[in-house]
């Protein structure tokens, strides 16, 4: 079987996989989040945290909620790793300095997973199980808990209420989350991931020596960390470590993890607005961009010129034999495309116009199909700047799902899309013109390092403002530079959409739904999904083109 071939039946696969639980599971998204009813150990965790589950919130009161819990789990993941010298399961690992604690505290909680550190080599047990891991649940269920808020806007009218954060918060983890976590880890121990509490022993090479490796409970992290859309790895090697991710199979099953929340929201999306054809609408804009970056990165990767990678039979530096290209490249762009960050190859060696496709499907916001939550809600601030487009073409005032998109609504979904292209092309610039900023790049002078060096640094502040968490290694990203403003574009790039996203909510609820006319826009007709992908690349293009000419298409073209 060629290689071309093995890579188009596991996207065939995984699209097939994709579509058998899309429909079942986005119901059981939908029943999760409407349910009247606690489950009883939701009960106990509401009366450990003294919340009352069944109070309504305004955005104010919500936003303070998701603030508040997150502000307390960044000091916990500082304070733990900052203690981590006296603490049991050490591994005999040193606490983490200062500035890489807040950097990776920063990180696991905004659910990027930056890792400017070798997990095998600075995490011991308790901080992988008790900080990391732990982050990579409430992460995500945050993120799912600001979607279905958005939702909510949309669905309620004259109530300006958006649910309980802390409900949304414990049902997203409990009811959805940690049984397919479950679920996962058991089929990934079934397939050769570890799972132990093991020390630090000797272990032989091939090519003869040894060299020390640790264990862990890396099946029970590995499955959070891509159903979360995380990344953080265990092992430094991350998803390409034969410990988190052993074979073909579980390549393709990771990648499913994954993809399954995020397209399985547009879902829940139909279901709880009452109109199913609108979340087809806005699955097949994810599916389209999703299938088009797909289609693309297995090409420059297949077809690259070169004797030397066509004597290969492709671009294989930097992937591993035991996944090939076709599954490297459809797990790169499944982690790009979402705020995943998890790698099972070298991104940085990919070709230059196959890193810049990286690139471009972080900074499309990460929603294609996005991240748990964070893909969904983008996707729809997405959907109101192109009715708000539509409307000045035909000279209404835009409506979507029966709402009016006026002036707050349009600033606020305005603001949103400004902020992440603020924090990269701003840290990044900062970072050009800084002397020991430019001495972490590849080579340690920056005309050395050139266009590739360039994209290092646009690359690392573009996975950071987009709670990525990738990254092109050759970059010394272990600096005080690197550790504050990386960890600042995170917190920044993560928290402040929130409270644009959670006032367009409070703002829609407390609409009046208008009803439908001859000059409505229909926006789950294939027109309107078509002008939401141009308008998606559009401002994408317009926004980026100019970072990208310097460095991964000068690359490219060089």
């Amino acid at each position: 079987m060629s290689p071309v071939l093995a890579g188009v039946l596991q996207l065939i696969a995984l699209i097939a996989a994709l579509a058998l639980a899309y429909r079942p599971f986005g119901d059981y998204m939908a029943a999760v989040y409407s349910s009247p009813r606690h489950l009883r150990v939701e009960k106990v965790i509401y009366r450990c945290i003294g919340a009352n589950a069944d109070t309504q919130m305004r955005w104010p009161a919500y936003l303070r909620g998701i603030l508040a819990f997150s502000l307390a789990g960044l000091l916990f993941l500082y304070l733990l790793q900052r203690l981590q010298g006296g603490l049991p399961l050490s591994l005999g690992f040193a606490s983490i300095s200062p500035d890489q604690a807040f950097n990776t505290a920063a990180s696991f909680v905004a659910n990027t997973n930056w890792q400017s550190y070798s997990g095998e080599q600075a995490m011991g047990h308790v901080v992988q199980t008790a900080g990391l891991a732990v982050q990579n649940f409430v992460s995500a269920a945050t993120g799912m808990a600001v979607a279905i808020a958005l939702v909510r806007g949309f669905a309620r009218s004259r109530t300006g209420d958006l649910g309980n954060f802390w409900a949304d918060l414990v049902r997203g983890t409990v009811r959805v989350l940690v049984p397919i976590a479950v679920l996962g880890a058991l089929v990934l121990v079934a397939c050769g991931v570890i799972q132990n509490f093991s020390g630090i022993h000797e272990v032989g090479q091939f090519m003869g020596g040894t060299q020390q490796t640790n264990g862990g409970a890396v099946a029970s992290q590995e499955v959070i960390k891509e159903l979360g859309t995380n990344g953080g790895g265990y092992f430094n090697a991350n998803s390409a470590h034969p410990f988190e991710n052993p074979n073909a199979f579980t390549n393709l099953f990771e990648v499913f993890l994954i993809l399954v929340i995020p397209f399985s929201l547009t879902r829940t999306f139909g279901k709880l607005t009452g109109n199913a054809r609108q979340g087809y609408a806005i699955l097949a804009t994810m599916g389209v961009i999703w299938l088009g970056f797909t289609a693309l990165m297995m090409w420059t990767e297949f077809a690259h010129g070169g004797p030397a990678l066509q004597a290969a039979g492709a671009a294989m530096e930097g992937k591993e034999n035991r996944f090939g290209v076709g599954g490297s490249a459809i797990f790169s762009v499944a982690t790009t495309l979402t705020s995943t960050g998890a790698v099972d190859s070298f991104h940085s060696s990919y070709t230059a116009f196959g890193g810049g496709l990286q690139m471009l499907g972080m900074m499309l916001g990460e929603i294609a199909p996005g991240g748990v939550g964070s893909g969904l809600y983008g996707m729809l601030v997405m959907a109101i700047i192109a009715v708000f487009i539509a409307g000045l073409m035909v000279g209404r005032t835009p409506e979507y799902l029966g709402k009016k998109i006026g002036t707050r609504e349009i600033k606020l979904a305005a603001c949103y899309i400004l902020i992440t292209p603020t924090l990269v092309l701003g840290f990044t610039a900062a970072s050009m013109v800084l002397p020991d900023a430019l001495s972490s790049m590849l080579n340690t002078k920056a005309l050395d390092a050139g266009s590739h060096g360039f994209s290092e640094v646009l690359y690392a502040f573009t996975s950071g403002a987009n709670n990525n968490g990738s990254a092109f290694a050759g970059l010394n990203a272990n600096t005080p530079w690197y550790n504050t403003t990386i960890g600042l574009a995170m917190l920044l790039g993560r928290f402040l959409p929130m409270v644009f996203v959670l006032a367009l909510a409070g703002s829609l609820a407390e609409q009046k739904p208008v009803p439908e006319t001859a000059g409505t826009l229909r926006t789950e007709k294939p027109l309107f999904t078509g002008l939401l992908v141009g308008t998606i690349l559009i401002i994408t293009g317009l926004t980026y083109f100019p970072a990208l000419a310097l460095g991964p298409l000068a690359e490219g073209l060089s």
